[in-house]
């Protein structure tokens, strides 16, 4: 007989599952030991086309692309930075590192905006007139000539990305493109352009923050004065 009082529910006991993953494995026709093999064998190559994808990017290209920063820095230029998705985290991510890193306790400063991060503005362009306007709509109201424009995009290809550069080049701004695959327009477009010559977005993205990094970290560990 129950010892709770009347209407008290019986409390919930968490019991641990039976390891299901022997039974799974039968399921599929591997063992262990070759799905371990298995796990292994794309790690490495992973790690290893990574490296390769770093590899092949033209380093006196990324050092110019520090001096255009440098000249942005010192001349009080605004610098700007947009992408979408996986791109967007980017472009926030090295905005963050010039505003506060590069510049916290220096005598010089960035001024730097990533078109990423006012979702309320993103989202009412998007909404109102268009996704392919967010970015470019963000620049009529504040690019100038001799600003820089960071434009993100694995693809090459995202409307957006490209009508921004688009407009930053008729108005007398730089432009620097990473991109991945072929360049896609934004690669033909930017003045400056950072290619990883890889298919796999995972990889294009891993090298575009490590790039970056290199750009940020030229001056956070200063390699630039």
């Amino acid at each position: 007989m129950s010892s709770l009082a009347p209407g008290t529910r019986t409390p919930l006991v968490a019991v641990p599952p039976a390891d299901v993953t022997p039974l799974v494995l039968r399921r599929v026709g591997v063992t262990a030991q070759e799905l371990t093999a298995g796990i292994d064998a794309f790690l490495e190559n992973y790690r290893r086309r990574v490296v390769a994808a770093l590899s092949s990017v033209d380093l006196h290209r990324v050092r110019l692309a520090v001096e255009w920063l440098r000249q942005a820095r010192d001349g009080d230029r605004q610098v700007f930075i947009c992408g979408n998705g996986g791109s967007a985290a980017t472009a926030s991510h090295l905005a963050c590192d010039l505003v506060k890193g590069a510049s916290h306790d220096r005598r010089r400063r960035f001024r730097v905006m990533a078109l990423t991060d006012s979702m309320p503005t993103i989202t009412a362009y998007a909404n109102d007139v268009g996704y392919e306007s967010v970015f470019v709509e963000h620049l009529r109201n504040f690019a100038r000539s001799g600003d820089l424009l960071i434009a993100i995009s694995g693809s090459g290809r995202s409307s957006n990305v490209v009508a921004a550069v688009e407009y930053a080049n008729r108005e007398g701004c730089r432009s620097i493109g990473l991109t991945g695959r072929d360049g896609g327009d934004l690669g033909r477009l930017a003045r400056l352009h950072l290619h990883v010559p890889e298919a796999h977005m995972g990889r294009i993205e891993d090298v575009h923050m490590a790039l970056c990094h290199m750009l940020a970290y030229a001056f956070m560990d200063e390699a630039v004065g």
